[in-house]
């Protein structure tokens, strides 16, 4: 009796010991980070964070699957003498710094007192030549702002855009996708509908051939409804002069439109793999789509003013930027008939941040590629890179920035040089090492320590403003850059 009593403790106490030992195994390393590491441990302490005040901070490396399959693929799987090759975010820098150019120009001041500038790395030394040249001719002039959750809900670009138009003229808060699943979250926008299925760049039944700068394509399931209003949370969103929808009826369509009092306008389109674009020229505070259409592609909705500034927030959580490179050039071609632009900023890299990894050449390689490919997409449009923001992680009992931070900065500095685009330093613009623990404390930073408030994304839309401001109206080199001042200084007037 005694045994049988005895039995189920012993049958738990094995079961531990297995689940333990499972804890112990480098999973993540084996698998190439296609599976992740179990530990019983962290499960526990998981629950516990839960429960845990509010203040409290757990830091976990959230890294892109997607660039770990593609780093992996970078390092190889290769055995050498019967032990597994690296995993790419813990692999030693001399595996990491074969894939580094070796012949780079050098980095340039990110200061000028206290303005953190633009770094121009670009190859005609011109800093925001196209931008300039849209703005001054009068015509619209167009910025899209692809990232990753930092920039969701539109934080940060709402209050950019703000700036922009108040300085340059220009309304309406410019790209909306066809469906979001959180429409609240955005201030600048009131945004609804249904019917809808979304296919993300980094999903495998997303088609290449309809993935653009957004990242993203919508089809309806149905009877589906895009409705799109204005808000008064920013001076120049309320209203807007030119409705927008792009699209492809690869068998064909009929969409129905109505922008404000105006009747249903409904299109009969027929089957074409190209572009399409419905456009609505009349003031407006509000823009309704329906269609059933199940085979239509809708890339988005355009909301914009006849001139000015307009400013796309083009947000995809979780992704590293890495699959901009899926991106097809034909598609954005045929888009920039009716949609092109002048700046793309890109801004990425918290999703390939690691506390455990000081070297990211081999992310640095890859957003080359991406930069490379994104200038290929859109030939007439300066690249801005923006280095990651400052990020938080708990040491001991206190929280500070992550020591890795500024390796990834210094890549991300790195693959502006290789790709002759342009740079702004994102950390260095909130304060440098520490700025996460003080900006969070101010009510700028969510206490993740990671993403902004709609508070902090003001204050940094102030900072890249001015940055902005001084490449596009500084007739002459600015003092502080010394012999960085000769020609091809980012300030350098056209």
């Amino acid at each position: 009796m005694n045994n049988k009593t005895g039995r189920p403790i012993l049958i738990i106490l094995i079961a531990v010991a297995i689940i333990a030992g499972v804890s112990l195994l480098p999973l993540a390393e084996w698998s190439g980070g296609k599976l992740k590491n179990f530990s019983l441990v962290s499960d526990v302490q998981k629950v516990v964070a839960e429960d845990a005040p509010a203040d409290s901070t757990e830091v976990t490396d959230d890294i892109d699957p997607e660039l770990l399959e593609a780093m992996a693929a970078e390092v190889g799987d290769a055995v050498v003498n019967g032990t597994p090759a690296p995993h790419p975010l813990t692999a030693p820098d001399s595996v990491l710094a074969q894939s580094i150019d070796t012949i780079i120009s050098e980095p340039k001041p990110s200061r000028s007192g206290d303005l953190v500038v633009i770094e121009d790395y670009s190859a005609s030394g011109l800093g925001l030549v196209q931008l300039r040249n849209a703005i001054n001719s009068g015509r619209l002039a167009r910025i899209a702002v692809v990232g990753d959750s930092y920039i969701e809900g539109d934080i940060f670009t709402q209050d950019f855009r703000e700036l922009m138009q108040s300085a340059y003229g220009g309304e309406g808060v410019g790209f909306v996708n066809m469906h979001s699943d959180f429409p609240g979250f955005r201030r600048s926008v009131k945004q609804g509908g249904k019917g809808w299925k979304t296919y993300l760049a980094n999903k495998k039944d997303a088609r290449r051939d309809y993935i653009d700068l957004a990242e993203q394509y919508a089809m309806p399931t149905g009877d589906a409804t895009s409705t799109y209003q204005g808000t008064k949370a920013f001076t120049h969103t309320g209203s807007w002069a030119v409705s927008r929808m792009l699209f492809i009826a690869p068998e064909g369509a009929e969409i129905s439109v109505k922008a404000g009092q105006s009747d249903w306008q409904t299109h009969n389109i027929e089957a074409s793999p190209d572009v399409k674009c419905i456009e609505v020229a009349s003031a407006t505070s509000d823009f309704q789509v329906k269609t059933s259409t199940r085979s239509l592609i809708g890339l988005g909705v355009w909301l914009d003013g006849l001139s000015g500034v307009s400013v796309d927030c083009m947000s995809s959580r979780g992704f590293s930027g890495i699959t901009l490179t899926k991106v097809n050039p034909e598609l954005c071609r045929q888009m920039s008939t009716d949609v092109d632009y002048n700046l793309i900023i890109l801004e990425f890299g918290i999703n390939a941040l690691s506390a455990s990894q000081s070297n990211y050449s081999l992310y640095c390689t890859r957003m080359v590629e991406v930069i490379n490919h994104v200038r290929r997409c859109y030939p007439r449009a300066d690249i801005l890179l923006m280095g990651i923001g400052d990020r938080g992680m708990k040491r001991g009992g206190a929280v500070v920035s992550m020591p890795t931070a500024a390796a990834m900065v210094s890549a991300q500095r790195d693959a502006a040089r290789r790709a002759h685009c342009l740079f702004w330093d994102t950390r260095e613009a909130m304060g440098g090492d520490g700025a996460v623990v003080e900006w969070c404390r101010s009510g700028l930073v969510n206490k993740d320590y990671i993403h902004m408030t709609h508070k902090g994304g003001a204050r940094l839309a102030k900072a890249l403003f001015a940055a902005v401001q001084a490449s596009l109206n500084h007739a002459s080199p600015a003092p502080a850059f010394g012999a960085d001042t000769a020609e091809g200084s980012p300030f350098q007037a056209l």
